[in-house]
């Protein structure tokens, strides 16, 4: 997926996206801040920073003497992510739209974080290498990314559902799934994060389970690079839901297991 239309795509969806924020993105955005083990007064970058789920936390650990750096690609998101810190005066807090690949700082940063957003840069091996570029040496370099058999049948479900409307998906370059399926097991992001050079791996198992009512499950579609596979035509957008709504069931558990991992750049 061309990053352009990624970020085009949470800006579309970036409401639906906010909707999931209490029980899935914000539970696993602190558990990924307290992983990174920002302390006061620490430089943060915030990779793919979407709605501000990692942005915050980090914000408040790093306190007023710190700096976070949010980047992303979606306008809208940073718009929800600046309205959070505005509410609680987080004035260490510094948004950009900007593509990551060439993000540039004016000083190392202590820590890098990013929230599932890896996995949807063009070039992920060089994307990571940039990022971790950005470190101090002996600065902390700290990721989420899925599990595997996180999101099925739900990724299955949608997929055959939008298949029937659109059949050249099957013809379309897929790189983020296909970035994501090189980072589900520990020993894959082990391995990867060792190629970056990096040291001091930790690779944390997170279990998770969000319920989803078929509101929220729709919601979920639009709110992200999923709304990408949707076909153009509105009525046939309305049949793709309601196939996929009907095989999806009432009260649907989605598995959302997590791989949290923090290195260090020697």
């Amino acid at each position: 997926m061309p990053e352009l239309h990624i970020g085009n795509a949470f800006d579309d969806g970036a409401a639906d996206f906010e909707r999931l924020a209490p029980s899935l993105w914000n539970p696993m955005g602190n558990a990924l801040v307290a992983a990174a083990d920002i302390t006061l007064g620490d430089r943060v970058l915030d990779a793919g920073c979407g709605t501000g789920a990692t942005t915050i936390p980090a914000a408040q650990f790093a306190g007023p003497d710190g700096v976070v750096d949010g980047v992303d690609l979606s306008a809208q998101m940073l718009a929800l992510t600046q309205a959070k810190a505005d509410t609680l005066a987080l004035n260490n807090v510094h948004l950009a739209q900007a593509d990551l690949t060439s993000w540039q700082a004016d000083a190392p940063y202590d820590a890098v974080v990013c929230a599932y957003s890896l996995f949807f840069l063009p070039d992920m091996d060089a994307g990571a290498a940039h990022l971790v570029s950005l470190l101090r040496s002996g600065g902390r370099f700290a990721l989420s990314t899925w599990a595997e058999g996180s999101w099925e049948p739900f990724r299955e479900l949608l997929w055959k559902a939008c298949l029937q409307e659109r059949p050249d998906l099957e013809a379309l370059p897929q790189s983020g799934a296909r970035n994501a399926q090189r980072l589900q097991t520990p020993e894959q992001l082990t391995s990867w994060l060792e190629s970056l050079g990096l040291t001091e791996i930790t690779v944390a198992p997170t279990p998770g389970q969000v319920q989803l009512s078929p509101s929220l499950a729709w919601s979920l579609v639009l709110g992200g690079g999923y709304r990408m596979l949707l076909p153009e035509d509105p009525a046939a957008v309305d049949r793709v839901r309601t196939a996929f709504l009907a095989e999806l069931g009432d009260d649907y558990a989605l598995n959302t297991d997590t791989l949290i991992a923090t290195a260090v750049r020697p």
